[in-house]
């Protein structure tokens, strides 16, 4: 026998085994389902949903700035545009 054919007779072999076993898992699992009789189906219990209540928020009214924290509010933006020109 060439070792060819041997390994083609021993595929033939696991190929056969394995529809085997799996024709006597599934008749058991038959028998087993058999025996537990019709399964009873659970009844869903739905749940309620909880609407979300909204909180009204207050505005907070804008306060004006002092003519000293404006200056400095321009210088801050000054400084900062000044430093990007010369980077670029």
């Amino acid at each position: 026998m060439s070792h060819a054919s041997m390994l083609k007779a021993r595929r033939k072999h696991q190929k056969t085994r394995k529809l085997l076993d799996v024709a006597a898992k599934q008749a058991k699992r038959l028998a087993k389902q058999a025996l537990a009789g019709p399964a009873a189906k659970k009844e869903r219990v739905k749940k309620e949903k909880v609407k979300k209540e909204k909180v009204k928020t207050e505005k907070v009214k804008k306060v004006k700035l002092t003519k000293e924290e404006l200056g400095r509010q321009d210088a801050k933006k000054s400084s900062a545009g000044a430093g990007k020109k010369g980077a670029s």
